[in-house]
């Protein structure tokens, strides 16, 4: 299931593909729905969370009589039965479903983007991981996992089946996982970058190494986190963009979030050095002109000060907003990001 955070956010932005994950519980009406339901969004303090309508009946909640969350969607029933292909060992095409279904390929494609979130080819892709973990968490060869897997080779393998921290992991609070960091001064006080064997996981700003470290450890209780001095080349990288003359991040980032909130830190990654966007136009640019809020939400939920520059997003009228570490960082940066952009 999802965190309460994400599902916040998929519930703000009418995510389709978190209508197969949960539903959401109104107390004040007594009423649960469906994350896409039409309905006017509740006040967060009044929102509960469930894996599904059963649960919510459970706890005493009765069902919207608009988006009727009891009643399973055409699009689930759909993907059910046609994803059970895809979790063979042979490639299977679009067009092969489509011919299967009798359906257009089009129509499958946007069911299981309803859905799941994914492409049907992205969600045997992620079969195929599962399967190639499985045999090497049993003790399996990697070759033989590999191939087992329906992998052509290696290199497809250690590329499809991303084998860092997986989400459940991520929920629990990385316990096994160990997540080395480092600090340092910057033009804003402290930072902070934490990082799993697969790539960086945590950027923090803030005034003191025992609250940045602090803070990590709240983000992931469980898991071991330790001092790292092979970090040193990542350091230098993120504390160039304090700089007039940052460089080029090319890091491995190892998130976990929901599609949308994905969506979101890749379009702020585009916004260029000196730039801003208001939250509206961000979401005018995700296709998603009615999720400004949800936008927002995911601006505040980014891991990663920085590298995902979420401090180039400001309100309508110009202002700045909140930031996640303090109004005063987001004014800096951007003075420091305009005038380095002018210079060059």
């Amino acid at each position: 299931m999802l965190t309460d955070e994400q599902a916040w956010t998929a519930v703000l932005a009418r995510d389709p593909a978190a209508d197969a994950e949960m539903v959401y519980a109104v107390t004040t009406t007594g009423v649960f729905c469906r994350p896409t339901c039409p309905s006017r969004r509740p006040s967060r303090e009044n929102v509960r969370f469930f894996p599904d309508a059963g649960a919510a009946v459970h706890a005493g909640f009765r069902p919207c009589r608009r988006c009727r969350p009891q009643e399973r969607h055409s699009d689930a029933a759909l993907v059910e039965s046609i994803s059970v292909r895809l979790r063979g060992d042979e490639p299977v095409s679009l067009g092969q479903l489509a011919r299967q279904a009798r359906l257009s390929p089009f129509t499958i494609e946007r069911a299981f983007r309803r859905v799941l979130g994914v492409t049907p080819a992205q969600y045997q892709r992620q079969q195929r991981a599962q399967s190639f973990r499985r045999v090497l968490a049993g003790g399996g060869r990697v070759t033989d996992a590999i191939y087992e897997a329906g992998f052509s080779g290696p290199g497809r393998a250690y590329e499809d089946a991303q084998l860092g921290m997986a989400p459940g992991k991520y929920r629990a609070g990385a316990p096994g996982v160990q997540i080395g960091y480092a600090t340092a001064a910057c033009a804003l006080g402290r930072v902070l970058i934490g990082a799993t064997h697969r790539g960086l996981c945590s950027v923090i700003l803030g005034d003191r190494d025992d609250q940045l470290v602090a803070e990590l450890r709240a983000q992931f209780p469980a898991a071991e986190v330790v001092t790292d001095r092979g970090l040193a080349g990542t350091l230098n990288q993120v504390l160039s963009q304090f700089t007039d003359h940052p460089a080029a991040l090319d890091l491995p980032l190892d998130l976990r979030a929901t599609a949308f909130q994905m969506r979101v830190w890749e379009g702020l990654r585009r916004i260029p050095r000196g730039e801003t966007r208001t939250y509206a136009q961000l979401a005018q640019s995700l296709g998603q002109p009615k999720a400004v809020r949800a936008v927002a939400r995911a601006c505040a939920t980014n891991p990663v000060a920085v590298v995902v520059p979420c401090h180039r997003v400001i309100g309508s009228n110009g202002k700045l907003t909140g930031y996640r570490w303090g109004i005063e960082r987001k004014q800096k940066l951007l003075e420091l990001e305009g005038s380095s952009a002018k210079r060059g």
